[in-house]
């Protein structure tokens, strides 16, 4: 619990310095409401609204979620077929490579002509911004994993899929959550890229366009808070997770601390 505690106050102190900082550059700088409002102007329309926020907001976090656990799926066993079979790997890197220098907006049309005004566009493209962290880090430690443990494996006659689970899985937990944690801040951001470029429906960012066009300011800010605590809670439920399943990386640091 005690180590728990800065890692709860640090973040606070910082998110206070930034409301701070905020509040004093609107009243220090004589910024007009309707470019820019008082934080507590903000988190207000986020209250005062919340009727019709939150439902645009479920939407959103069930876009982020499906598209998050799709592009981690595919992402994890592409890297695994790179990893075990190096002809799928000389084939598929470049492509990934190359899948990355699509701009993600531009990726929303042919989605919309394919699957329509649905909720699929919008997940696709949360898959195809986190498939590719998810992959990469895994490869890179399936690659790392020392030779050593391999040609025991051998010696002892352990199947591959038992190498795997004892050798391989263990070592790539570290990398995978790492691919796992930016995939989980991006996942929102696609999610509102999505929503944006395929347009139809009533979703979080067409509220959020309509609020700026009536130069309701207070919404646009607010929503932009919405949206910003979405990706903060799937980087901490991710995070969450590794703490729960990686309890070894705990007791390797209290032991390096004691000696």
């Amino acid at each position: 619990m005690k180590k728990l505690i800065p890692q709860i106050v640090f973040p606070l102190v910082g998110l206070a310095i930034v409301i701070a900082a905020w509040q004093a550059i609107i009243v220090f700088g004589h910024v007009q409401p309707y470019i820019a409002p008082r934080p507590g102007a903000a988190i207000s329309a986020i209250f005062s609204k919340w009727s019709q926020i939150w439902p645009l907001t479920w939407t959103t976090i069930c876009e982020t979620v499906y598209g998050f656990l799709a592009g981690a799926s595919v992402g994890f066993l592409l890297a695994l077929a790179m990893a075990k079979v190096s002809i799928i790997n000389k084939m598929l890197y470049p492509l990934l490579v190359f899948s990355q220098a699509i701009p993600v907006i531009a990726l929303a049309p042919p989605l919309v002509l394919i699957f329509a005004f649905s909720m699929t566009p919008k997940v696709l493209v949360v898959a195809w911004i986190v498939f590719f962290p998810v992959t990469v880090a895994v490869v890179d430690g399936l690659a790392h994993v020392d030779r050593d443990y391999h040609q025991l494996a051998t010696v002892l006659g352990a199947k591959p899929s038992r190498t795997f689970a004892l050798i391989e899985l263990p070592a790539i937990v570290t990398p995978l959550f790492s691919g796992l944690r930016i995939g989980a801040t991006y996942a929102v951001t696609g999610a509102i890229i999505g929503e944006a470029a395929t347009g139809g429906g009533a979703t979080l960012a067409q509220y959020q366009h309509d609020a700026a066009t009536n130069f309701q300011t207070q919404v646009v800010y607010g929503t932009t808070i919405v949206m910003a605590l979405i990706g903060i809670a799937c980087f901490a439920v991710v995070s969450a997770i590794e703490y729960a399943v990686t309890p070894w990386q705990r007791r390797s640091t209290a032991r390096r601390r004691k000696a």
